[in-house]
């Protein structure tokens, strides 16, 4: 069996792949790359029952994995470039080639996927880190959960200038009920569950566009959104209205937030 594990800047995330295909996740918080790496592979060793004997290979990516050399627990390691273990992770979970991959992280990747060529577009440094950062920052706020819970409360007409707000009518295809200025307006009325929910959706307005942007300059239709940041239902609300607009489609695989050490591990099973 081989072991893929990502060694990101906030988590670590690793995948068991067994013979016959099917494989285990595992998260954990990330410290130094060292303490990361041999800590989730304890950790889902134990977890799974597993004998080191068993593992083939452990293969490393991620942006700590390049502090890491020779072996791990007697284990032999390898490493991959963490754009193509996106892209081998996004194909993988969504069934698809000839796809743009979203990976929802600290920042935000933006991967152009075919089988036999995986590409890095760009992305931006927007992502999961600039949701926690803003949220410390102003609402004093470091628990995702409670965030999460007032965002959900909130009311995005409290702090974002939206088209209505300046126009009697619609302006091209954009709606009357869309953004036009993310925190362009931000009422002295305005409750911190409404500053979280224009945190969520100025943050994923940009992932969703910048994406929608890459896949229509690659004349492709599909996104398939990765990372840890995926799997977060406003942030999929938000990014679906963006899909309509621009006549796309936002796919959020399961086990999306293990893509890139699930491409890790199958570039050793090729």
């Amino acid at each position: 069996m081989v072991i893929g594990i990502d060694i990101g800047s906030t988590t670590t995330k690793s995948v068991v792949f067994y013979p016959d295909a099917s494989f285990k996740t595992q998260i954990t918080k990330a410290f130094d790359p060292i303490t990361s790496a041999t800590g989730a592979l304890g950790k889902i060793l134990m977890d799974n029952h597993l004998e080191i004997s068993s593992v083939k290979n452990v293969v490393l990516t991620g942006a700590g994995a390049s502090g890491i050399g020779g072996q791990l627990f007697g284990i032999p390691t390898t490493k991959i470039e963490e754009i193509q273990a996106i892209g081998l992770g996004g194909m993988y979970l969504s069934g698809k080639a000839d796809l743009i991959i979203a990976n929802l992280g600290t920042g935000t990747a933006l991967v152009e996927a075919h089988e036999g060529n995986i590409i890095h577009i760009g992305g931006t440094a927007v992502g999961g880190g600039t949701i926690l950062g803003l949220a410390k920052a102003i609402l004093k706020i470091s628990d995702l959960d409670v965030l999460f819970d007032m965002a959900g409360r909130g009311r995005i007409g409290q702090v974002d200038l939206l088209i209505g707000d300046i126009a009697d009518s619609d302006i091209g295809f954009l709606k009357k009920e869309m953004t036009a200025s993310n925190f362009g307006k931000l009422l002295d009325s305005a409750k911190d569950e409404d500053i979280a929910l224009g945190i969520f959706n100025m943050v994923y307005q940009v992932i969703g566009t910048v994406s929608a942007f890459a896949a229509k300059s690659r004349n492709m239709n599909t996104i398939v959104v990765t990372g840890t940041a995926s799997n977060v239902s406003i942030g999929k609300r938000i990014l679906d209205a963006i899909a309509d607009i621009y006549n796309l489609t936002f796919i959020y695989p399961d086990h999306a937030a293990y893509a890139t050490a699930i491409g890790a591990a199958l570039s050793q099973k090729q």
